[in-house]
């Protein structure tokens, strides 16, 4: 079994905001391991795809993944 990639854990990680953040930590350090191994220095999110697509919403999520070690960036679209 292939460890997982950094899209399939950010789908996840969509998923999971959905479902009231269930599992949300470990879907972070997922992605951690995942950034490390493909060599990217942060997570790119769609805004559009998040449950609270405000600044507030976004500012606490780039606090909360930065206190786990991920750096959080939005795509422009």
């Amino acid at each position: 079994m292939s460890e997982p990639t950094v899209a399939e854990i950010t789908n996840r990680i969509y998923e999971s905001l959905q479902a009231d953040n269930a599992d949300i930590d470990t879907h972070i350090a997922a992605l951690k391991a995942a950034l490390t191994r493909e060599g990217l220095k942060e997570a790119v999110f769609d805004p559009a795809r998040l449950a609270h697509n405000n600044r507030s919403g976004r500012k606490l999520m780039q606090a909360y993944f930065r206190q786990r070690g991920v750096t959080v960036k939005y795509s422009a679209a």
